[in-house]
């Protein structure tokens, strides 16, 4: 049940909070505070810890994961040109589901408590605290849990040797894509290419 004239007390853990907005949730998470200083998620020191991650981490974790899925393809006998194809493909495969997913979930209208609560975790916080740099990229213990599914599609489509290299693939183009995107909102670019990918970043994130 939504309370009338519910207020959000920023004080307080938010996440479950957010989901009493109702349809007032849609006006709220898009006027931003500007803050490095993130918000506190949960009551629960655990929940809190898992929300939170320095952009470092990602390349750290994965990248070792990336190149254990790729020497495991080329265990299995495939040649350089074949591994360099399996993981531009991975690349090109997670852009399709990171721009789909973004174009369909990260931006749908919610409501509803549950539907509040869910968009608020995945994307909604990132427009209302788009300066928090502790929760600007997507958390590893997040991630583990996805690439699990992600490796059984890829497995529905691929063979059984081509699919470390595939899923390998996905993984970098992820870890490029987290960084990149961390980078155009904290970074303090010099040259052309990234101040201008800057600039569009700030602009999209202002539309949508």
């Amino acid at each position: 049940m939504v309370a009338e004239g519910f207020t959000v007390d920023l004080n307080k853990p938010l996440v479950f909070q957010v989901g009493h907005l109702g349809e007032d949730y849609q006006e709220w998470v898009h006027q931003p505070i500007v803050s490095k200083e993130g918000p506190r998620f949960f009551e629960s020191d655990f929940w809190e810890f898992l929300t939170r991650t320095v952009w470092w981490a990602i390349p750290v974790i994965w990248l070792p994961v990336v190149c254990w899925f790729i020497f495991l393809s080329a265990q299995m006998g495939h040649t350089t040109i074949d591994i360099v194809l399996l993981v531009g493909f991975g690349i090109f495969v997670w852009t399709f589901v990171e721009y789909t997913l973004h174009r369909f979930l990260f931006h749908i209208k919610t409501k509803s408590y549950w539907a509040n609560t869910g968009h608020y975790l995945i994307h909604g916080c990132h427009h209302k605290h788009p300066m928090d740099g502790l929760r600007l990229v997507f958390p590893p213990a997040a991630t583990a849990v996805l690439l699990i599914p992600f490796w059984n599609l890829v497995k529905l489509f691929a063979t059984p040797s081509t699919t470390p290299a595939l899923v390998g693939g996905g993984l970098l183009g992820y870890v490029i894509y987290d960084v990149t995107h961390y980078y155009l909102h904290h970074g303090q670019p010099t040259s052309d290419l990234p101040r201008n990918l800057k600039v569009i970043v700030t602009i999209i994130d202002g539309l949508f």
